[in-house]
């Protein structure tokens, strides 16, 4: 089967979307939350979430287009400055769908959705209790991205909660103990399994 761009452009939106959101592959699967000014919690799940360099810890995420619907996950950051990633586990799929439903701004996805907030250490957004490998963010960029209206917003890491077990000595994190989730387009999910491990790559290697 060969698809090619026009062929693309002829498809109805819905089947569009769905082919281009899971042609990438499996994404990893994140809830997002954030706080407002008046102590709403807000948790949004996040496919969109990719590593930008480790020096300085930087994790990037792209927000659809703002223009026309109000995105409160971003209006959140931008006013609070910070924000938390957290793995979505595996056995609370269904609830962390939910949280894309559009709830008025004053609806808690924690509360509706069946999470706990978690405050640590001070840190001034809501971590996801029931999630084991959490991450918190402070927003240092946004980059509008002219082509489709979506923005780029940029994080550094402040802190990384997880089981130790998850973690090995070299720093690698263990997603599958981690029951850490995949997401395929919109609404497909995945759990994740640890398939093999390979030195580094080198030319003179065979």
């Amino acid at each position: 089967m060969h698809i090619t761009n026009r062929d693309i452009q002829k498809l109805d939106k819905i089947k569009r979307l769905n082919l281009i959101n899971s042609i990438t592959g499996i994404k990893p699967a994140n809830l997002i939350g954030t706080i407002d000014e008046t102590k709403n919690s807000n948790l949004a799940i996040f496919s969109s979430i990719v590593h930008l360099g480790s020096n300085p810890p930087l994790i990037g995420m792209v927000i659809r287009p703002i223009d026309k619907v109000i995105r409160h996950t971003y209006a959140n950051i931008l006013n609070n400055g910070y924000y938390t990633i957290n793995h979505v586990p595996n056995h609370m799929t269904e609830q962390a769908h939910q949280t894309s439903a559009k709830y008025d701004k004053n609806v808690s996805e924690f509360e509706v959705c069946g999470f706990t907030e978690e405050f640590t250490d001070g840190f001034p957004a809501p971590y996801v209790q029931e999630s084991n490998i959490k991450i918190g963010m402070k927003h240092i960029e946004s980059i509008s991205i002219e082509l489709n209206s979506t923005i780029l917003c940029i994080g550094e890491i402040q802190h990384i909660i997880l089981p130790e077990n998850c973690l090995s000595d070299e720093g690698y994190i263990d997603l599958e103990k981690g029951l850490s989730t995949g997401i395929s387009g919109l609404n497909f999910y995945y759990k994740l399994s640890f398939t093999q491990r390979y030195d580094y790559a080198r030319v003179k290697k065979p």
